[in-house]
This record gives C-alpha cells, sequence and structure tokens, in this order.
C-alpha cells in the first residue's frame, strides 16, 4: 500500500481540531494537529468503521404535525446511512408518539434503534 497524508477535521469535541493525517490504508502512521488524545481515537474510527449519528423525520397519522423528529440512538455505521434513510422514508407511524420510542428497531441489522425525539400528541 502507498503511504497518504490527508487533512481531516476531528468532530470529537467543539474544538474542530484540524488534523494531519498520514496513513497507510487504515494503519495510522502519524497524527499532527489535534490538542487532545481524542484526535488520535477519532482517526484510528474514522479509516475503519466511520459512524453517524443520524437525525431525521418520520410520517404521524393522525398527529398534531405530520411528521415526528427521529433519531439514531447511537453513531449508525456511515456507509449505510442511504439505506437507513430509504427505509425511513416508508415508515409512518401513528399519534401518540412518545421521546424516545423505538420507531424502528435493529435497523439494518446494526443492532441500533431509531427513536422519536420528541412527544407528538394526537391531533385534537
Amino acid at each position: 500500500m502507498t503511504e497518504v497524508t490527508e487533512e481531516m477535521i476531528c468532530i470529537t469535541c467543539p474544538m474542530g481540531c484540524t488534523l494531519e493525517v498520514t496513513h497507510e490504508g487504515s494503519t495510522v502512521l502519524n497524527v499532527d494537529g489535534n490538542t487532545c488524545p481524542r484526535g488520535l481515537a477519532y482517526v484510528e474510527r474514522e479509516l475503519t468503521d466511520p459512524r453517524r449519528m443520524v437525525a431525521t423525520t418520520v410520517r404521524v397519522r393522525n398527529g398534531r404535525h405530520p411528521l415526528v423528529p427521529v433519531s439514531t440512538s447511537a453513531p449508525f455505521p456511515k456507509p449505510q446511512i442511504f439505506a437507513l434513510l430509504k427505509e425511513l422514508r416508508d415508515i409512518e407511524i401513528e399519534a401518540p408518539v412518545a421521546a424516545q420510542q423505538v420507531v424502528l428497531a435493529n435497523v439494518l441489522g446494526t443492532d441500533i434503534n431509531v427513536v422519536a425525539s420528541r412527544d407528538m400528541p394526537r391531533r385534537a
């Protein structure tokens, strides 16, 4: 494999350090620019198993509003995010909805749930 140097922005804390990362495939050779030890852990994770929290909405039948915000219960594998969004596009849940109610369990076999981010009362 070839040695590659690239810039990454660490997203583990509000500092948002710009990291200069030298790696060979998923093997980290050097990291410069991190102001805390979390930068190195972020780079290693980003090169081997990048994940993101996903927040969106799903349709609600008979709710006060037509959509309820939802999010993943844990960081979700980045390569599968579009498949997750496609699954959520086809979902319509019935009001009332409680905050933290599971909307979609074990999404795509990841053991990660999609949960409602707020209550959604039934339409009056």
